[in-house]
Order: C-alpha cells, then structure tokens, then sequence
C-alpha cells in the first residue's frame, strides 16, 4: 500500500506549460483518476510519476520518500500503455514472465506467479500464443497481467481500454475495478472518457489546460462541479448552459434569461447579489421535467429534434432563441415544432459566475 504526493509539478515542452503547478495527495490503495480532454496534461503527469518525465519544478513522494531523481526501474511502479506494448515475438508467457526475468527470480517461482496471475484475468489457456493471434481485449488483459506479476506499489493506466470495442470496454470497466479492489494497490488511471472515470474511481481530478480544476469524488464532480468547464465535462449529454442577469421586482428576485425567469426564493438572492449580475444557469438534461401541458411554473419550448433511444429519449428543444437537451426517462410522443412545456428540478439547478465561470451557488 503506497501513498502518493505530487507537490506543485511543473512541466514544459518549449513554451507549452503540460503541467502547470499541480499539486495531488492520492491515498494507500486508492483508485485515483485523471480525467480530461486529449492535451489537458494528464499523461504527462501519469509519466512524472513513473519517472518517464523529469519536472521542471516540483517533488514526488511515494510514502514520504523523495522519489523525484530516482529512475523508472527503482520507483517499484508498473505502467499499462494504450497501445499493451507487449513483445510481438514473444509468447504471452514470456511477456508475462518479462519482468521477473530481469529481476532474475528462480524459474519455478516465475512459473508459479506467472500461472497464478494467468488464473486470475482468465488468459491460462493463451500462454502459448503470441500478441498477434490475441484480440483487443485479450492484448489487454496479457498487458495487466504483465504488470500485476511485478506486485508493484502503484499501478498507472494510460488509457488501457481505449483501443477495445464499446461492449467489451464496458465488462472490462468492472473486470478492472473488481481486480483493483481485490488487490489493494494504489492506482492512478488516466482517461478522457467520463463515463469510466465515474464508474470506477474513488476519486477524480479534472484536468485542463494542465491545470487541476477541480478533486472530488465522482458524486462531488457530478453533484457540485466547481466551474463550467468541470461541469460542462460531466454527464452525457451534457450540461445545458443560459445566460442570465439577476433582477427584482418588487418583493420578487429572479434570473432573467430573456425567453423566460427563473424565481429565486430569498436565500439564493441574498447569496447571488453580493456576487454580481451576471450568471449563467447549468442544469443537467436528466434534471429537466418535460409536461405536454401548461402547469404552474412551467416555461413552454418547442420541440426541435428527438432521439430515441429505447430506454430513454433525448429531446432537443428550443426554448426561446437556445437549444437546451433533455433526457427523458423511457418514450415520449411527441414530433417537431411542437410545443412542450418545461420544470427545472431545484435541487439539481447550478448557478455561475459570467465572468469566472466560477460556481456561485
């Protein structure tokens, strides 16, 4: 069990700034994600801490010794790429068995861990095969295997499951996870898909432009998103954005967005008017109730395009001059041009600032 500090990394690459002042705890045996979008910075951070980078600024701690100037071979890590890199003209056994070679440990014991490791991700029966004969998925698990036999401190996945089709990512996600909590160790997993950064780590950091916008759980990611970029990062699809300006009339306060008002009761006024007067409103289209009829509070839209998809429909309406998506639970009835009329769930309403796209409320 391995904890990890990253202190304000820094890494450049000419004047582009990959990582910029990163800092990052990352406890014994957790599943830590990097997530964000190609170029964020999140692979380059997964390579300073295996030791394939050197920060320009900045220290590595793995349980509170200076990792930082130690090469790759002695931070006692074990790296899966995107592409498995395994040896082509090597059998599975062989690539498995690679790095307990170089360590020189006895071939029985070699043979023994390699079998048990084989067991444990199914691929006993394709030990004598090469990468070529093997599918996606398989590659994969042969590329894991190679890394589990090391009983390293830190795992660190790049990207693992990318490569492999829709259906098997999914089974892999939970295959993966499972292997992860059932061996304890301390992973960090780099990925630009949301989806698996939800589903499987403990926590997540969410990155752009090399910077961390944000640490949470995926329940505090999803739920209180720090800023519009976290926010509009999360959820599939994602969150609908409008901008607004606050006012009142009379004893009333409202966010006016042009094609409708939204009423703020006393509290969330009192909280927005000392931040400005220009917001935007975020709600997630899974947060929007959709009626066929006028009820109190509702605000009509037009019906623009509809998606079903069985299980649920994705409704894109206009409402006034903007498009806004809805995720309607199950199949609704309902074609273009038509008018619908829309609640937005308040719990589940976000507010933003205009200017720093920072949260507000």
């Amino acid at each position: 069990m391995t904890k990890i500090l990253l202190d304000k990394l820094v890494k450049k690459f000419g004047k582009v700034i990959a990582v910029n002042n990163i800092t990052l705890e990352i406890k014994d045996g957790e599943f830590f994600t990097l997530l964000g979008p190609s170029g964020c910075g999140k692979t380059t951070t997964l390579r300073l801490v295996a030791g394939l980078e050197y920060p320009d600024q900045g220290r590595i701690y793995m349980d509170g010794q200076d990792v930082t100037d130690l090469p790759p071979k002695d931070r006692d890590v074990a790296m899966v790429f995107q592409n498995y890199a395994l040896y082509p003209h090597m059998s599975v056994f062989d690539n498995i068995a690679f790095p307990l070679k170089i360590r020189k440990v006895p071939k029985q014991e070699i043979r023994r861990k390699v079998k048990e490791v084989a067991e444990m991700l199914q691929i006993n029966e394709l030990l004598d095969r090469k990468p070529r004969q093997l599918s996606g998925g398989q590659q994969q698990r042969v590329a894991l295997a190679r890394a589990i036999v090391r009983e390293p401190k830190v795992f660190l996945l790049d990207e693992p499951l990318s490569n492999l089709d829709a259906k098997l990512r999914v089974y892999m996600r939970a295959e993966l996870k499972a292997l992860q909590k059932r061996l304890g160790v301390t992973t960090i997993y780099v990925t630009h898909d949301q989806v698996e950064a939800m589903t499987m780590a403990d926590r997540i950091a969410v990155m752009n432009e090399g910077i961390v916008q944000q640490i949470g759980t995926p329940a505090d990611i999803y739920h209180k998103p720090a800023n519009t970029f976290v926010a509009g990062f999360i959820g599939s699809p994602p969150m609908n954005f409008i901008e607004c300006s606050l006012l009142t009339e009379g004893d009333k306060a409202f966010l006016d967005a042009g094609a409708f008002r939204y009423e703020l009761d006393k509290e969330w006024f009192n909280i927005l008017q000392s931040k400005g007067t220009e917001f935007i409103l975020g709600v997630r289209p899974e947060h929007i109730r959709v009626y066929l009829k006028e009820k109190p509070g509702t605000m009509p839209a037009e019906v623009y395009v509809v998606e079903p998809l069985g299980g649920e429909t994705i409704l894109n309406l206009m409402l006034g001059t903007q498009l806004i998506k809805v995720r309607y639970p199950g199949e609704i009835n309902v074609s273009p041009k038509q008018k619908v009329y829309l609640e937005f769930i308040k719990e589940h309403v976000h507010i933003f600032e205009s200017k720093s796209k920072l949260r507000a409320l």
